[in-house]
């Protein structure tokens, strides 16, 4: 007698999960999953490199399934797959990538609430169902369809945990501006996503500040570490405020462009200090995309070299806290796009 496969067992011991388990797709299942979206299941998303399998709506949503979405997912992790496809989002070059920078989904829109995205308290953390399956969709369709293995072509030195899933909302109830969709000339009515290529976050505790001008300070400087590609490569950035940082900012008269603002102008270090360690290099600066004198060591060089590589939004719970998410060495821009449900 054949001793009994255990489902789960079976699928760890493959290349086929991201370590964790992963709900068995069945036949049964699948439809189910299928029922989340208008699309036909033989529809053509594109190929995931570097493999190049050609990812499908059925495909993406057999991954949905296996991450633990609901069918009310599905039309957000097919829109991520098909934007990060484009070109100037780089998926290729990430894949292989000795760093350990991840896709970050920031979806703004009614649909973001209806299907339960989390904005507020622990958003970049365990706990919220609709955050953890979308984006542990996108990476298990890296990995499966992509073939984003670490040791085969990944060669992230470390990792980071934001590569198991990486996806949240904007914390629209405590926030004193318009979105980051808004931002980018969306109505509200508008289902939008933003995908930036960056690591884990860095937190900026200030319990102190009371004033912008200290605090924009102290975001500012986690902005520079001299080890981060932002100093040394242009480079996108998330910059997730808590909505306590946030209202110190909105009480004194700035706005949510005054900020992204004032954080691109004093966000940086001069060619002196960065010469003392990190990834500086005179040819990397002479690539950059503003004028650069590498000889002159009190030269100030922005972390942010065009400022639309600068997604600011207003996240997690109330608290003086801020993350901050460095970006890939150059490679990649960020991309965004509104979705039908």
């Amino acid at each position: 007698m054949n001793e009994q496969v255990d489902e789960f067992e079976f699928f760890l011991e493959k290349d086929w999960s991201d370590g964790l388990p992963v709900v068995t797709p069945t036949e049964e299942r699948i439809a189910r999953m299928l029922t989340g979206t208008k699309r036909s299941p033989d529809e053509v998303i594109g190929p995931i490199p570097p493999a190049m399998e050609v990812a499908t709506v059925e495909s993406v949503a057999v991954h949905a399934l296996m991450a633990g979405c609901k069918p009310e997912y599905l039309p957000v992790v097919i829109e991520a797959t098909e934007m990060m496809l484009r070109d100037e989002f780089n998926v290729n070059g990430v894949q292989g990538t000795m760093h350990g920078v991840a896709p970050m989904m920031i979806v703004n829109g009614p649909y973001a609430e209806e299907i339960g995205i989390h904005g507020g308290n622990g958003c970049m953390g365990p706990g919220f169902r609709a955050n953890a399956a979308i984006g542990r969709a996108i990476r298990l369709v890296l990995m499966n369809l992509g073939q984003g293995i670490p040791g085969v072509s990944s060669m992230t030195i470390f990792g980071m945990p934001s590569r198991y899933t990486y996806c949240l909302t904007e914390n629209m109830e405590d926030h004193p501006w318009d979105s980051l969709a808004a931002s980018k000339g969306y109505g509200p009515d508008e289902n939008v996503i933003t995908m930036a290529m960056v690591e884990s976050p860095r937190f900026c505790f200030d319990d102190v500040s009371d004033e912008p001008d200290r605090l924009l300070n102290g975001v500012a400087d986690t902005m520079v570490a001299m080890g981060s590609w932002n100093m040394h490569t242009r480079s996108d950035m998330v910059v997730a405020m808590g909505p306590q940082h946030a209202a110190i900012c909105a009480n004194a008269g700035m706005s949510r462009a005054n900020v992204h603002a004032h954080l691109c102008e004093i966000a940086g270090r001069k060619v002196g200090d960065l010469k003392n360690g990190g990834n500086w290099r005179k040819e990397r600066a002479l690539a950059f995309p503003i004028d650069v004198d590498p000889d002159d060591d009190n030269f100030f060089i922005p972390a942010i070299k065009d400022p639309q590589d600068l997604q600011l939004i207003v996240a997690g719970g109330w608290g003086p806290c801020t993350a901050v998410c460095h970006g890939w060495s150059g490679g990649s821009r960020a991309v965004h796009g509104s979705y039908e449900v």
